[in-house]
């Protein structure tokens, strides 16, 4: 059994206070954790550094540890002083739980079922890692698209004892499904934060949610786009460029059409589960010149007395 320099693994001084040994480990944890890091050796040094913030963290524990650190030396076999075997089930720490620390960790602060056992490490029922929720803003071109979006979140990192300690950056690139839905809630699994004593990872859920769209609004697999039209354009019919999300299409508008009627244009709505477009209702709407000659009003008049139309007769 070889004797571990927590100080050393952690890169701190003996002096150094617990405010320095957290930063120091939690440096390491982001530098070495096995979802992110590309290290050489990068599960064996996260283990390390979580075990030696599992030793030093605690005012009892490093104590205990300082008293057997001046009889070792780090990598080399360990021989203690007298009597100290007996230490891994007397003291206060006989009964934890040590998880998948090393043989080392379990003599001096025991193992499951308290006592010392110098061949046997105790080991821990395995923590499943936390699942992840975040939203996911998504263009509505997006979901017709069919291309990836990449996206970045927050991953919480917890030491051997499942107590939260820092946050890790985590990117993705995430393929928008067909027929997404607003509010809809996907799951990415094993994308969550990383489990313990392998156990799996937890999971990453999103939940889609659309961006505010200049022009149109949603009615399910449906969109909605208001087209303003001049008075004369209602009344005379006229040809129309509408936008859609791929592009524009021309658009007939009948004459006598009316103000806040809709009109539907087939296959220019969102996708559905089936792979199939919704509709792109178009909404009619009159808009008055903001201003007007004396020689438009003239004109106004003339049709006021020649159409002799009263909008107000069932009123």
């Amino acid at each position: 059994m070889d004797f571990k320099d927590y100080y050393k693994i952690l890169g701190v001084e003996p002096t150094a206070d617990d405010k320095t040994i957290k930063a120091a480990y939690r440096k390491l944890a982001r530098k070495y954790h096995p979802d992110v890091s590309k290290e050489k050796d990068a599960e064996s040094k996260f283990k390390d550094a979580s075990e030696a913030y599992e030793a030093l963290k605690s005012a009892d524990k490093r104590a205990e540890y300082d008293d057997l650190r001046k009889y070792g030396q780090h990598g080399q076999p360990f021989q203690g002083p007298p009597g100290w075997q007996s230490r891994g089930g007397a003291g206060g720490f006989g009964g934890q739980d040590t998880g998948d620390f090393s043989d080392f960790f379990s003599s001096i602060f025991g193992s499951r079922g308290g006592g010392f056992n110098a061949g046997q490490s105790g080991r821990s029922a395995g923590r499943r890692g936390q699942d992840v929720e975040m939203e996911l803003p998504v263009f509505l071109e997006e979901t017709l698209s069919g291309e990836s979006k990449k996206i970045s979140f927050q991953i919480p990192q917890h030491n051997a004892a499942g107590q939260h300690v820092s946050n890790t950056s985590k990117s993705l690139s995430v393929k928008i499904p067909v027929g997404v839905s607003d509010g809809e809630r996907i799951r990415l699994k094993g994308q969550g934060a990383p489990g313990s004593g392998g156990a799996p990872n937890g999971d990453l859920y999103l939940t889609i949610r659309f961006a505010p769209h200049p022009k149109f609004e949603v009615e399910g697999e449906n969109l909605v786009i208001t087209l303003p039209l001049a008075p004369w354009e209602l009344a005379l019919g006229a040809e129309v460029a509408v936008p859609t999300l791929t592009g524009k299409i021309n658009l007939k508008v009948p004459a006598g059409s009316q103000n806040g009627q809709r009109m539907r244009a087939k296959g220019h709505g969102l996708m559905n589960k089936s792979g199939q477009r919704g509709y792109l209702f178009v909404q009619l709407k009159a808009v008055m010149p903001k201003q007007a000659s004396d020689e438009v009003k003239a004109l106004w008049q003339q049709l006021a007395d020649k159409a002799a139309f009263n909008p107000r007769e069932h009123f």
